[in-house]
């Protein structure tokens, strides 16, 4: 039998205090929405703005139903978030094994130090083109996007983060005779575990941002494409409901990634 925890008066009123707060934040947060949605809706039914320009929640789901309707409404969203997942998986992984391999070499990191900084700040659509010749006017120049646009961000966090780690621990790891290898698996890593899922918050956006912005360059599906097409032809339902249903992936993407940073802080304890 689990042992019972006997908390005092005031923990738990501080506990109801605390579950109140989070109840009236989501509550507002969903009386925002709820709000923002029936003001819309009532303008456009009465006339007040241009539904062929700002369209109405009601015709953005009649869109999203169509699009259900004649099958190609998952179909797009599996291309869009097949390149996302796996554009940011391979960012993931391998900017934290480059930013492994420069902490480790401090040659090496001085050495390309200012070649990431220039990437950095290289506006990377301006790749675009030169990715499309090599690699195609497909799926792999997508991915190819959505990784340097990732990729850079993850490198520089996770190299910061190990560069971080405290001196003094090191030296005495480094006294009791550890060698590189294990001052990075027993103390580097373990130290830079938060960080590391704050870099998958962030990259979380940033995958996102760079599988629609290869969608707009190349694309013959995705939700990217949706919304190029939508604008050409001029069919606003279509580009709004596009981009609702890539606020609501990313937010599914972002609160899973959330859900491992509650999970690794309550294993530290937090």
């Amino acid at each position: 039998m689990k042992n019972k925890v006997n908390y005092s008066k005031e923990h738990l009123r501080y506990l109801a205090r605390n579950k109140r707060k989070r109840i009236t934040i989501l509550c507002s947060q969903l009386g925002i929405l709820i709000v923002f949605l029936s003001l819309w809706e009532i303008l456009a039914q009465c006339g007040a703005i241009n539904t062929l320009i700002m369209s109405s929640p009601s015709r953005i789901l009649s869109t999203i139903g169509d699009l259900y309707q004649s099958g190609d409404l998952f179909y797009h969203i599996g291309i869009t978030l097949y390149e996302t997942v796996l554009g940011f998986a391979i960012a993931t992984i391998l900017g934290c094994l480059i930013a492994i391999i420069l902490w480790w070499s401090e040659t090496l990191r001085k050495i390309l130090d200012p070649y990431i900084v220039v990437l950095n700040s290289l506006p990377k659509i301006a790749l675009g083109p030169i990715i499309i010749i090599w690699f195609g006017a497909g799926m792999q120049s997508i991915i190819v996007i959505c990784v340097l646009i990732t990729i850079i961000i993850t490198i520089i966090s996770m190299l910061n983060a190990f560069r971080e780690c405290d001196k003094e621990k090191i030296l005495l790891m480094t006294s009791m005779g550890a060698n590189k290898f294990q001052i990075l698996t027993k103390l580097i890593l373990p130290y830079s575990l938060p960080q590391f899922v704050s870099v998958l918050k962030i990259s979380v956006g940033m995958s996102w941002v760079g599988s629609i912005i290869g969608e707009y360059l190349v694309s013959s599906a995705g939700l990217g494409y949706l919304i190029v097409y939508g604008s050409q032809v001029f069919k606003l339902d279509l580009v709004m409901a596009s981009t609702l249903i890539l606020c609501i992936l990313a937010s599914i993407m972002y609160f899973a990634v959330a859900l491992v940073e509650k999970y690794v802080n309550k294993k530290r304890g937090l």
